[in-house]
């Protein structure tokens, strides 16, 4: 908001230098901008990027009890290991998060009906970085160069998009202090950076949850799907993309009429 007001700040004080038209898209581009850092900051914070549906999580929890539990949260939880604890506990998959759907209190009976909760354990730093590898929970089948770095890469490129926005918004504050809309263009640069970096992490996510699924195929019993923490990021791309095409086209036109209409009146 700072780079919303700062620039209605600038528009109004430039005065004939400024039309109507500059003047709108950079207030649109403002929005779109600020819009885009909440829904990918929004994106970053929640575990619904990827979903599994199961028939009966119920039964397939009453089966081994406390064990599936116990199994997803150690520390020695390979990926087979968790995964297939998603598929079976309508399991939910974040970039920072995994969790899955369980019965408030385990017993050795299973009641008709249990109360369902959903908890969550975080991956660590360095399951972030951790080697992917050919048979998922295999150590000995070798690294899956593809997964490992596609798993990498989507950990890293949605914060290196709200960087680049946000040093952008640093860029406009200091068009505002200088009193010239001509650097909004790094500004827009900027956000077409973080475009193509949102972009990528959409891409590399899809690419790897494919990969995966075709190393540990989906039970016939299970549904996965895309969920809406990852539809927040794909909305954010094409909204950074217009916000980079307003602030370049704006600041661009503005200087070259101004160009033109000093040298105009020079002459």
């Amino acid at each position: 908001m700072p780079v919303f007001t700062c620039f209605t700040f600038l528009l109004s004080s430039q005065g004939t230098m400024m039309d109507n038209r500059f003047a709108t898209a950079l207030v649109i581009a403002c929005v779109l901008s600020l819009i885009s850092t909440i829904y990918m900051a929004a994106s970053i914070g929640t575990d619904f990027w990827y979903e599994y549906h199961t028939l009966s999580p119920a039964e397939n929890v009453s089966e081994t009890g406390k064990s599936i539990w116990e199994e997803f949260v150690s520390e020695e939880a390979d990926e087979k290991t968790y995964t297939d604890a998603l598929f079976r506990c309508n399991g939910t998959v974040g970039l920072w998060r995994r969790c899955i759907t369980v019965p408030k209190n385990s017993h050795w009976y299973s009641p008709p009906e249990p109360d369902m909760t959903t908890n969550c354990i975080s991956f660590s730093l360095s399951d972030q970085f951790m080697e992917k590898y050919i048979e998922p929970g295999n150590h000995n089948s070798g690294t899956d160069l593809n997964r490992t770095y596609l798993w990498r890469l989507q950990f890293l490129l949605p914060f290196v998009s709200l960087g680049l926005m946000c040093f952008g918004a640093l860029i406009g504050l200091c068009a505002c202090a200088c009193r010239s809309l001509y650097p909004a263009i790094a500004t827009g640069v900027l956000h077409f950076l973080a475009g193509l970096c949102t972009l990528g992490l959409v891409g590399c996510y899809v690419a790897g949850i494919e990969l995966l699924h075709k190393k540990l195929p989906l039970p016939d019993d299970v549904r996965g799907e895309f969920g809406w923490s990852f539809c927040l990021a794909c909305v954010s791309a094409p909204l950074q993309f217009m916000a980079a095409a307003l602030f370049i086209w704006a600041a661009r036109t503005n200087r070259k009429e101004f160009t033109l209409l000093k040298a105009y009146r020079v002459a």
